[in-house]
């Protein structure tokens, strides 16, 4: 049975954000024994592989875990959110040389929250879409 849009997006939401949330100590924890940039790649790339497995499983209901297709498609979407994130405070450093922690923090939340649901969309519409459904879709845009 397919869940509905709304519930999806509960489920990425929570195990996304409780991943990242984790993900947040244990860079910290890790980068007591490796140097910090060290740290932050190892625990992106475990939380990365990680929440493509509980999306799989449970956000999208695959009833599987994720094959290496998806895994690598949700990296890319992973890599597409992170540079939109980083662009956005970039581009506020470009307009507002001088701006303060808490202005920073929202345009990074800001961002942060828009990529997001431009990747549960990917995610949900092709990442771990039905073959069926794919095709369905790609036949509805062509007609």
């Amino acid at each position: 049975m397919k869940s509905s849009a709304v519930a999806s997006f509960i489920r990425f939401v929570v195990f996304g954000g409780g991943v990242g949330v984790l993900s947040s100590f244990a860079v910290v924890g890790l980068a007591m024994g490796v140097p910090w940039g060290v740290s932050n790649a190892v625990v992106t790339v475990l939380s990365t592989v990680l929440c493509t497995e509980l999306h799989a499983r449970y956000t999208f209901g695959k009833k599987r875990g994720a094959e290496w297709r998806e895994h690598w498609q949700s990296a890319g979407s992973a890599g597409v959110a992170y540079l939109a994130t980083s662009l956005a405070v970039f581009v506020l450093g470009l307009v507002q040389r001088e701006h303060s922690l808490a202005t920073e923090q929202v345009v990074y939340l800001g961002a942060s929250g828009l990529a997001g649901v431009g990747r549960f969309l990917v995610l949900r519409l092709f990442v771990f879409a039905g073959q069926r459904e794919r095709s369905a879709r790609g036949w509805r845009l062509a007609a």
